[in-house]
């Protein structure tokens, strides 16, 4: 496979500017992004390896990293003092989660609690709140009276009758969940402000970003969400993948890059837009951003063909799963050497295309 089918550059009018100009400098980084999507960030892994190694020592404080879900726990890697040791510490984690043959919600959850228990070790939360370079902000929602509830039949039909509201309207989801937004109050993001869903900002502590970050990926009816986490509003947290997907709003400040890597060479607003063909994210919240993905070439030869999800809980047998699974993630360190030589070569100017 030729190195221009391992990874994909696309960025944004403002980006792809700027580095056809400039280059690629990571000097002018001022946020990574990271989206929601469970097994999806296995395909990244190794690229996050890179990033850490190569990329976070140049960066200029202040550096924000905005994740849901998945890209909350990869960045409470990213964040920690030693970046490297804990995303191979939650890659282990996370392939080899097991479960009994038929899980119910309380042991799913019980189990993610006790991986981000392990991946966070006993100094790693006091670690991200005071990085001297990066600030991490956690994207979560918070359910109105009626999707609050951990009854099965009465949260399907909520999530039903939500699901078909935002057919109509994407904001119609701001009548059954709030935007969450666990922010680092030393500089405040980009996004503090963001427009078009009800939005409440809790400031980031010790005392809660666990709490966030499980929050973060407390899928409905997979994951119990998680109620009354210290200094925020009182009710019941949950994914922040259900309004903030692929983070569809503005991340970037003036003159600064957005780094997304990412499993997709494109970006769907929220969890329920995954099926309409037609809705992405918008162009202006991009014009800054610099996406890297890996190739549908890439993805092709993949085990199985295609990115991990969570499907594969329930389509494979445990040892299979985790043996797909470690196929993958030794698969992708070509995405990581295609991305040193980028690097090495200052060449990302010239595989560049428009996002």
């Amino acid at each position: 496979m030729s190195d221009q089918a391992l990874l994909r550059f696309r960025a944004g009018p403002g980006a792809y500017r700027s580095i056809q100009s400039n280059g690629f400098d990571p000097q002018n980084i001022g946020t990574i992004a990271g989206a929601s999507g469970g097994a999806k960030w296995l395909v990244l892994s190794q690229l996050d390896r890179v990033i850490v190694d190569r990329i976070l020592p140049q960066l200029v404080a202040p550096v924000h990293l905005i994740g849901s879900s998945i890209g909350a726990w990869r960045f409470s890697c990213y964040a920690q003092n030693d970046p490297l040791a804990a995303i191979e510490r939650f890659e282990e984690l996370y392939v080899e989660q097991r479960y009994s043959d038929h899980p119910d919600i309380d042991e799913i959850t019980d189990r993610s609690r006790d991986v981000l228990t392990q991946l966070l070790g006993p100094t790693g939360v006091r670690e991200i709140v005071n990085n001297p370079t990066l600030r991490t902000h956690v994207m979560t929602v918070r359910s109105g009276s009626l999707a609050a509830t951990e009854k099965k039949p009465t949260l399907a039909a909520i999530l039903i009758l939500a699901a078909t509201a935002n057919i109509l309207s994407r904001r119609s989801l701001g009548g059954f969940f709030k935007r969450g937004l666990f922010y680092d109050a030393r500089d405040l993001p980009p996004f503090f402000d963001a427009t078009g869903f009800p939005y409440e900002k809790i400031e980031l502590s010790e005392e809660n970003h666990a709490a966030a970050v499980l929050a973060s990926g407390a899928i409905p009816l997979v994951l119990r969400g998680v109620r009354n986490i210290p200094g925020a509003p009182s009710g019941v947290y949950r994914d922040g993948g259900i309004i903030d997907y692929h983070l569809d709003f503005h991340t970037s400040d003036p003159g600064r890059l957005t780094l997304y890597p990412h499993f997709y060479d494109h970006l769907i607003p929220g969890w329920f837009d995954k099926r309409l063909s037609w809705r992405r994210n918008q162009g202006k919240h991009v014009d800054q951003t610099l996406l890297i993905c890996p190739s549908d070439e890439f993805v092709a030869a993949l085990p199985n063909g295609k990115i991990p999800d969570r499907t594969d809980f329930q389509t494979m047998d445990p040892t299979q799963r985790r043996s797909v699974w470690r196929g993958v993630i030794s698969a992708c360190r070509a995405l990581a050497d295609d991305l040193v030589n980028v690097l090495d070569k200052g060449s990302m100017a010239a595989r560049l295309e428009t996002l």
